[in-house]
């Protein structure tokens, strides 16, 4: 994974007025934590980390001038309507350390054509070295039946990683794909259950 740096500036204002300045100049206020050190607080340009954040887990180098961290994506808050970075908490980490990340998986491949393919997790808790987080892990149900499961130990990991779950964590769960009779049953039970209900919303009302 690319280490990518992103120049900082401190932060000496705090509360909700001095968070919107920020973002009204297109920055980011964000904190550094980590290592039983005490919380930094600085502003990233907005435009720089939205674009270093594609990456869930990107390996960051914050740039302070005298100093400089290495720091992993910890908590992001995003306006839930608009989208954009509203706070940033990164982890500090050094080179060689482990961390327990979560990692995307990524389905290829195609079933068997009378098959439905379920992913049951689309992401694996991982411990990997912090320089050396993969970006997502590959999964392939080409042709495989009804009936098969992928576990979390079944994945194909990459060096240096490790599961930090059970290894039967269901990941992948390959059904049979409904057919046309079995979809006409069931949408038959549901216009007979909605005809039950409103059986019964009448005779509640008639009571």
């Amino acid at each position: 994974m690319a280490d990518i740096t992103i120049a900082a500036e401190a932060r000496t204002e705090f509360g909700k007025g001095a968070a919107r300045r920020i973002r009204r100049a297109d920055k980011v206020p964000a904190v550094l934590y980590g290592h039983g050190t005490d919380p930094v607080h600085v502003t990233l340009p907005g435009h720089a980390l939205m674009l270093a954040l594609k990456n869930s887990n990107a390996l960051l180098t914050i740039d302070l001038g005298s100093e400089s961290h290495l720091v992993i994506p910890k908590q992001v808050q995003r306006d839930p309507l608009k989208g954009f970075l509203e706070h940033v908490d990164l982890l500090i980490v050094k080179r060689g350390e482990k961390v327990t990340v979560d990692v995307p998986i990524i389905v290829t491949g195609e079933a068997a054509s009378d098959a439905l393919v379920v992913t049951e997790n689309t992401t694996i808790s991982l411990e990997a070295e912090a320089t050396a987080i993969p970006n997502e892990i590959e999964v392939s149900v080409d042709g495989l039946e009804a009936g098969a499961q992928i576990l979390a130990q079944d994945l194909a990991l990459p060096s240096g990683s490790a599961l930090a779950v059970e290894g039967d964590l269901l990941i992948i769960n390959v059904t049979g794909a409904p057919t046309a009779d079995a979809e006409a049953a069931a949408d038959s039970d549901e216009a007979a259950a909605a005809g039950e209900a409103a059986s019964a919303d009448a005779e509640a009302a008639s009571e």
